[in-house]
């Protein structure tokens, strides 16, 4: 009777060890820096949830075209805030699994680099500079982002942690070119503004808020300051997160500030070619995600002949 439960109790266990990766416990995640990394992002989620929810009862995102950059801009603000949770959170389940959830956070990136580009050339843009960039700022635009989204995947893929220099270029200079393009207009608009308005401080701040943590994301601090120290808090990619958050939520009030007191503006500049963003939006999604699952096939046969 004993061998007969020792049995069943074996095989039971061997069952157990058996179960998908994905269907593992999520502790890690709660026991390391990924922790903060996840909660950043997270977090800040229902709160622009929040903030959609309130905007969908005054503002008709159906009928009225010009709300549409605005809807296309939270969306994409949502998107990469979740895709970059789930990679924090389940990148460490494998080492496919770990490259597919970055590669998939690179598409949030480019979803949310493109939104910010069309809130700040359809809200935030003054005439003069939209008389001279109008005519490649939103196809430009789009090609950056989905150039952002190749490079970082082609460098999580190609170079080792170590070979830091060329990984950094292809994973920073399309986005620092993306960024220069998609901030002219605020910058534009900061530099000539002739009178305080509302939009402004919140522009300067996600500005700011940018600036301080691409700082933080290229440089390793303050844990090059406290080695050992910061294994669980205060990493410097944790301190990117949270002011990344902080450019965000900035970015989402001075965006819906523009929509809401610059129509008279916005709706004589934007018209007839304008509305082709939508199509651009869809076009940088479908190649975003084509070269993440693309990337992914690479490294599914790059791992199948390590394992022969």
């Amino acid at each position: 009777m004993a061998t007969v439960v020792t049995e069943k109790l074996s095989r039971l266990f061997i069952n157990l060890r058996q179960l998908p990766p994905l269907l593992a416990p999520l502790s890690p995640a709660t026991q390391h820096n990924e922790a903060i990394n996840v909660w950043s992002h997270l977090a800040a989620a229902p709160v622009l949830l929040l903030r959609f929810q309130r905007l969908w009862q005054r503002v008709d995102f159906g009928q009225d075209a010009h709300a549409r950059p605005l809807l296309i801009i939270l969306v994409a603000s949502l998107t990469y805030l979740t895709f970059s949770s789930l990679a924090h959170l389940l990148q460490a389940k494998s080492e496919f699994w770990h490259y597919s959830f970055f590669f998939m956070d690179y598409v949030g990136v480019a979803v949310y680099q493109y939104g910010s580009a069309l809130g700040h050339f359809y809200y935030a843009i003054e005439p003069s500079w939209h008389e001279r960039v109008r005519g490649f700022f939103l196809p430009l635009a789009a090609a950056l982002a989905w150039l952002s989204c190749a490079g970082s995947c082609y460098a999580k893929f190609r170079f080792h942690p170590a070979c830091s220099l060329p990984g950094r270029l292809c994973q920073e200079l399309p986005s620092g070119l993306a960024y220069l393009l998609d901030i002219s207009p605020v910058i534009h608009r900061i530099c000539t503004s002739a009178r305080p308005e509302p939009a402004l401080l919140y522009h300067k701040c996600q500005v700011l808020f940018f600036l301080l943590g691409a700082f933080f994301f290229s440089h390793p601090y303050p844990e090059k300051w406290f080695p050992g120290k910061c294994h669980f808090f205060g990493q410097s990619h944790q301190i990117f997160h949270v002011f990344l958050v902080l450019c965000t939520l900035a970015q989402i009030e001075a965006v819906v500030l523009d929509y809401e007191s610059r129509r008279e503006i916005y709706s004589s500049l934007q018209g007839g070619p304008a509305y082709d963003f939508s199509a651009l939006f869809l076009v940088t999604v479908a190649c975003s995600v084509l070269t993440a699952i693309y990337m992914a096939q690479r490294v599914r046969s790059k791992l199948g002949l390590k394992e022969e």
